[in-house]
């Protein structure tokens, strides 16, 4: 089966996020399907961005077309995926003359790539599939206060609508979709839930040593004492990283280290805020490689996530960082409200209120007091969860049998 595969932000590990369809990509490789992978040469979520132009990866063909650089979510971020969409759109006949897809996917968060995926898939008689990682217009809407009568509001519900007629499978990354998907005309049985996973093989090798910054906070933080409390990944608004420094400030006179790993847009103002306070308790570092991932993640004592409270998530969630917690054997802090909460379905931590720091604050000296075995017993159960439900060997092929 030649599968076509259109998400704007994908990327590699060498290149930075977002990895699912890297990772489903591969596994579909492996199962002996040709894959045809369509992205940006500019992504806001990678740490690298690729040369415009065709190149294969581990097997997987890429094809990354020219868009402008962005910052934020503003006019030149939609530029961008304007840019995209229309080369997208004008190399129909190519894709269609020299790939021919068996299936073609939409899976680029927002919805308007459904309409290029549905011209290319009827010109070939492929399967269609809409892809939702986020619900849009309504992220932006409940997220940002985007106007349900914003015109980009407008266009993406006109997508989403466009998507439930008209696709012959929606694949959802969320696990409670199913009711806001009816609403807009979405025939259930033609729904699909597969979340986000792990690759088990990234796992099964040593990791890579730290960079000496990270490895030194860590060390020194041990030989104090303190209990470690980290975060990798990034750095942005939906990830309520003000009410971890709020709790941090409550716990100054607590042994407790707070170690946040990564980058994003509130990362500036999070370290002034740090210097400003004197959190002498919270350390912030730059991003670390991928492959580090593991090793950091293992050498902490409580793994730490936070959400905003947002009604949003009463479709679920589905965040890939808190896989790596759980495979990393972490014991999970996770200050949540939604449809779904996977710490308390692997019992694998402690789930508190979203922005609260008190009860942020109580959940970390709660978890520090338990003995180091008991958080490892916590850890090795989020472990189980992930091996028996979140791989990508699993959730790939359950994909590709719909395709069929």
């Amino acid at each position: 089966m030649n599968i076509l595969y259109i998400n704007h932000y994908a990327g590699t590990p060498a290149l930075g996020m977002e990895y699912r369809p890297y990772h489903l990509a591969l596994e579909w490789v492996r199962l002996g399907h040709r894959v045809l992978v369509l992205a940006a040469d500019f992504s806001h979520v990678r740490t690298c961005q690729p040369a415009a132009g065709d190149e294969t990866i581990d097997g997987i063909a890429w094809r990354w077309y020219r868009t402008p650089a962005y910052e934020g979510n503003g006019v030149a971020r939609a530029r961008n995926i304007a840019v995209f969409l229309g080369a997208v759109w004008r190399d129909t006949p190519r894709l269609v003359r020299e790939f021919r897809p068996d299936a073609v996917i939409a899976s680029s968060t927002y919805p308007m790539d459904f309409w290029v995926a549905r011209r290319i898939a009827r010109r070939c008689g492929a399967r269609l599939v809409h892809e939702v990682h986020d619900l849009w217009p309504l992220s932006p809407i409940e997220l940002s206060g985007m106007s349900p009568r914003h015109p980009f509001a407008r266009l993406c519900q006109a997508a989403e609508d466009a998507a439930c007629r008209d696709a012959d499978l929606v694949v959802s990354v969320l696990p409670r979709v199913h009711e806001h998907l009816r609403s807009h005309g979405l025939d259930l049985r033609r729904l699909l839930i597969v979340p986000n996973g792990i690759d088990p093989q990234a796992w099964a090798v040593p990791p890579e040593p730290l960079r000496a910054d990270v490895a030194a906070v860590l060390a020194d933080s041990r030989a104090a004492g303190r209990t470690i409390v980290g975060y990798a990944g990034s750095m942005g608004q939906p990830n309520a990283l003000d009410t971890l420094l709020d709790a941090a400030a409550l716990l100054r006179e607590a042994p407790v280290q707070i170690l946040l790993v990564g980058d994003g847009h509130e990362r500036r103002r999070l370290a002034g805020r740090i210097a400003a306070e004197q959190l002498s308790g919270v350390s912030l570092l730059a991003p670390i490689p991928k492959a580090q991932v593991p090793g950091f993640l293992g050498a902490l004592d409580i793994a730490y996530l936070g959400w905003r409270r947002q009604p949003l998530y009463r479709f679920g969630i589905a965040p890939n960082k808190l896989m790596d917690y759980m495979m990393a054997g972490c014991a999970v802090l996770h200050a949540v409200e939604a449809g779904n909460d996977p710490v308390a379905e692997a019992g694998c931590g402690l789930t508190v209120a979203p922005e609260d720091p008190g009860a942020i604050a109580r959940g970390v000296l709660e978890l520090a007091a338990l003995p180091a075995a008991q958080r490892r017993a916590l850890g090795a159960r989020g472990r189980a969860h992930v091996l028996a439900h979140h791989t990508y060997p699993v959730l790939a092929r359950r994909f590709a049998d719909a395709l069929s």
